[in-house]
């Protein structure tokens, strides 16, 4: 008996594999006129060496790829080894054959097709050519068939040579039973670990991958520990679900059992108590000012160089990718005139949205004397008055508002066939630059907001409960997030209840994802999700979505899947930056713990981030979500764009050896890198009735809205994240007593990786220069007392140099170590002369400098390798702005 936990994929539902013949049949390998079992499938799979982005689970998980391209569900290879490598398969009991299949991978950069390789079996103790079997095709594309003389046998090696210049992987490895081979019992796949909320039920997919599917299975969920009973709505079937009478940690066990014998799989519970207390209220971004040494700087680059230049290419009408044209082209169609052909993708739109909102916001701040910023805003003002009629032109009589659509007669709404349309990508987005129009106008320009609302009442019109009697979803997330965000501000602008009916459409959007593809996280219904899985950035955008349903209507499940989803992402696939997306699946997740340092990281799934974790945090009211916040914020998104502003990363691996670029390909991230760090207000502060939360330091003055019925400024001075020193001052249009918290930072939130030294609370905290009394309450100072204008509350945070390690279950950092400083995580540079395969000892002192005169001015960590020679580190945001290598994990041994 095995725990498949330790060696298997969950594969998300309920799945049986059966052998199959794909090549012509004869008599060797097609026995009494029954297709043959692929015995690969209840083998063990091991192999020489496999690289940190692959597993050798990809070799027998049954799955029939298109191309060697391909690696969507999985790969083996043993990248960057070169000359002989080895994979094999183990049985519990001999077998016997006379044919393998051999589907090669070949990702047309460090995995090419092997020189040559050959078959061997295990036979008194030792391994022996197969004869027959010393030939192995090798041809892409294809199953790669040898056929040879009956072995029986418990072990089959295929050893495999590079071409001396690239490494080699697999797809898939079929072995076909002869037809003599034992009866195995069926391979087990429990499911996800996941969280569950209390009096709710959690959704359980038994996977099981058998050699035959006429053989009667029995099939047992038990608890296998746990503080309190489980009830299972059926015990013998599958798929089933769950309910827990108590709080605490629970395992359960799937036992799956034939005449051959029974195997058994875990899976993991945590029963948690729902949120109890009323969110958080969102703090609306509004005309507020910076005064902080790395702020300024860096918004100073994206109001002065950065939008301007994203402007300029969406005015060009040239642009191959799709700009203002395309809304040009769709008015004069919808008046009656020749208008030409979409320009460039379905989701052009989205990036003129995202600018639109992008200037919106840069035009609420404060230039404070800055003449380019002053400059740069007035040429935005005029900009978006040229834009926004332009826009409006496009939208069609009844609200609908996607260009390509318009212009395209064949693309009929909402259609399953056109869920790549991207209508609700791109709708989202206009929404969302609603809002900040709205809030840079103060209501006194409704001209976006009023088309916002009429897009939004077509979706509702057309599509929703009652409405639309098929499924449909967009297969890019967006427009769920975007729905309640808008939903929720219409009930702010024009009275509670009014926006409720694009709430309720977000869910039926949400709820309609079924029956499609991890990739766009439409496999299973959401509320059934546990595991990050697909496109990094279709996946964070609809948890967002998620969380804002599960705190809007109160629904446990979409909880209890939320809740899953974050522990998942945020302790086995996040990366010490903050960024998300290993790239092993197109622009997405791979397995556990696998997080290759040349990662993905996409821009945009690091802003996506943002509005998860801020959602989580207005539900549980926790710090911990404001601390993985900040470390996006400040590490993976940050550092998206160069220092001057005018060029951007699309990806942001933790090694890399290639400067930004000016634009992309997919320009997806252009405006949403601006949008994003432009909402800075929203991120640095929360309410609610008498609390005022203090979540990010950044020097400025802010409007936080109400707080115990009275209007808050809250001015900061700090030059944090260099010192940790942070003056609040806290301005009430009267005095009110309320609570103020103040986040007090833990850096290692994510079970992933542990610091040394640790980080613990403070060093002090005063109001008026006097000590108060403290409770530390889910990471936040509070401190409560009637608040007069002027009142000053001072803290002082430690900024100790840390090492930070990761968990020995990640490959790719076995043996490493990072640096981080407060928020910052810093990297080695080779243009600063570091040895980048040097060790770091660690008994070795490291100590910071404040360089004025480097990247804008940054504190450096100093110190030196084993063999001598010096290092020195800069932040992750500053890295390849100055040509050469960087990279944030270091030698340690």
């Amino acid at each position: 008996m095995f725990s498949s936990n330790l060696r298997a994929h969950a594969l998300g539902r309920m799945v049986l594999f059966f052998s199959f013949c794909l090549a012509p049949m004869t008599t060797s390998t097609c026995v009494a006129g029954k297709e043959p079992r692929n015995l690969a499938i209840v083998a063990q799979p091991s192999s020489s060496f496999t690289s940190h982005d692959t597993t050798v689970n990809a070799l027998n998980d049954g799955y029939a790829p298109a191309s060697s391209y391909e690696w969507s569900h999985g790969t083996y290879g043993n990248y960057n080894r070169r000359g002989t490598q080895w994979v094999e398969y183990q049985w519990d009991a001999p077998i016997t054959t006379s044919r393998i299949e051999v589907y090669w991978w070949d990702d047309n950069r460090g995995i090419d097709l092997p020189a040559s390789a050959r078959l061997l079996y295990w036979k008194d103790g030792e391994y022996r050519a197969v004869p027959g079997g010393e030939q192995v095709g090798v041809t892409g594309d294809k199953f790669n068939v040898v056929e040879f003389d009956i072995i029986t046998t418990p072990r089959l090696r295929l050893e495999i040579d590079s071409d001396g210049e690239h490494s080699t992987g697999i797809l898939e490895w079929r072995v076909l039973d002869n037809g003599e081979s034992p009866a195995f019992p069926p391979r087990v796949v429990g499911d996800a670990d996941r969280i569950v909320m209390l009096d709710s039920k959690t959704y359980l997919h038994g996977n099981i991958i058998s050699l035959d599917d006429t053989a009667e299975l029995q099939v047992r969920w038990s608890k296998l520990s746990g503080p309190g009973d489980v009830q299972f709505e059926d015990a013998q079937a599958l798929t089933t679900t769950a309910r827990f009478s108590d709080l605490g940690s629970y395992q359960l066990q799937l036992t799956v059992g034939n005449d051959a014998g029974e195997m058994s799989a875990i899976v993991n519970v945590e029963v948690e108590q729902p949120p109890t207390e009323e969110p958080l209220e969102v703090v609306y971004t509004t005309p507020y000012k910076i005064d902080s040494p790395l702020w300024d700087g860096r918004l100073h680059a994206v109001i002065t160089n950065w939008i301007p230049h994203c402007i300029d290419l969406i005015e060009d009408p040239e642009l191959k990718e799709g700009g203002l044209n395309n809304f040009a082209e769709a008015a004069k169609k919808l008046q009656g005139e020749q208008a030409s052909a979409h320009r460039g993708y379905v989701f052009s739109n989205a990036w003129v949205h995202q600018t639109v909102e992008s200037i919106c916001l840069a035009l609420m701040v404060d230039p404070n004397g800055d003449q380019e910023m002053i400059d740069a805003q007035t040429d935005m003002k005029a900009t978006l008055e040229d834009w926004i009629p332009q826009i409006l032109a496009a939208q069609e009589p009844d609200g609908y508002l996607q260009t390509a659509f318009t212009l395209n007669d064949r693309m009929d709404r909402w259609q399953p066939a056109h869920r790549t349309g991207h209508e609700g990508y791109v709708a989202g987005y206009f929404l969302e630059s609603a809002i900040a129009h709205y809030q840079l106008t103060d209501g006194t320009d409704r001209r976006l907001y009023n088309a916002a609302k009429k897009l939004a009442d077509c979706w509702a019109t057309n599509i929703g409960p009652g409405k639309q009697q098929q499924l449909w979803w967009d297969e890019h997330q967006e427009m769920e997030q975007a729905l309640v965000r808008f939903g929720v501000f219409v009930n702010k602008v024009d009275g509670p209840g009014a926006g409720d009916k694009y709430i309720a459409l977000a869910k039926f959007l949400l709820d309609c994802r079924q029956e499609g593809s991890k990739y766009s996280q439409s496999h299973l219904p959401v509320q059934q999700q546990y595991e990050a899985v697909g496109h990094a950035v279709r996946a964070v955008y609809l948890y967002s979505g998620m969380a804002d349903i599960a705190t809007e209507m109160g629904d446990a499940e979409y909880r209890s899947a939320v809740k899953s989803l974050w522990d998942n992402l945020v302790n086995k696939k996040y990366y010490v930056t903050g960024g998300i997306g290993s790239g092993e699946s197109s622009e997405g997740f791979g397995a556990n713990y696998s997080l290759p340092n040349n990662a993905y990281c996409e821009s945009c799934s690091s802003c996506g981030m943002l509005f998860l974790e801020q959602k989580m945090n207005r539900a549980y009211h926790d710090a911990k979500y404001i601390d993985l916040l900040e470390e996006t914020l400040y590490n993976a998104l940050l550092g998206s764009l160069d220092l001057p502003g005018e060029n951007f990363y699309y990806q942001n691996p933790l090694v890399s050896w290639n400067g930004r670029y000016p634009w992309h390909v997919c320009p997806c991230c252009v405006g949403n890198i601006p949008r994003t760090l432009l909402m800075l207000p929203s991120w640095a502060f929360a309410t609610n009735d008498d609390n005022l939360y203090v979540q990010l330091f950044v020097g400025g003055t802010f409007d936080v809205g109400k707080v115990a019925g009275t209007e808050v400024e809250v001015v900061q001075e700090t030059r944090y994240p260099w010192d940790g020193n942070v003056k609040i001052v806290i301005n009430p249009q009267e005095e009110k007593e309320f609570a103020v918290r103040v986040r007090i930072p833990q850096r290692d939130v994510s079970t992933l990786y542990s610091s040394t030294p640790a980080e613990l609370g403070y060093d002090s905290l005063t109001v008026n220069g006097e000590r108060v009394p403290t409770n530390i309450e889910q990471g936040y100072a509070v401190v409560r007392r009637v608040w007069k204008p002027g009142d000053t509350l001072e803290l002082v945070l430690p900024l100790p140099v840390q090492r930070v390690k990761c968990d020995d279950r990640v490959q790719a950092n076995r043996g490493r170590v990072a640096l981080r400083r407060g928020p910052l995580v810093y990297n080695i540079e080779s243009v600063d002369g570091n040895k980048m395969d040097g060790v770091l000892d660690a008994s070795t002192e490291l100590t910071t400098e404040w360089r004025d005169d480097l990247l804008g001015g940054v504190m450096v960590i100093r110190g030196k390798f084993a063999d001598g020679s010096a290092l020195l580190a800069i932040p992750n945001y500053a890295r390849n702005n100055r040509g050469g290598a960087s990279q944030v994990w270091i030698r340690s041994q």
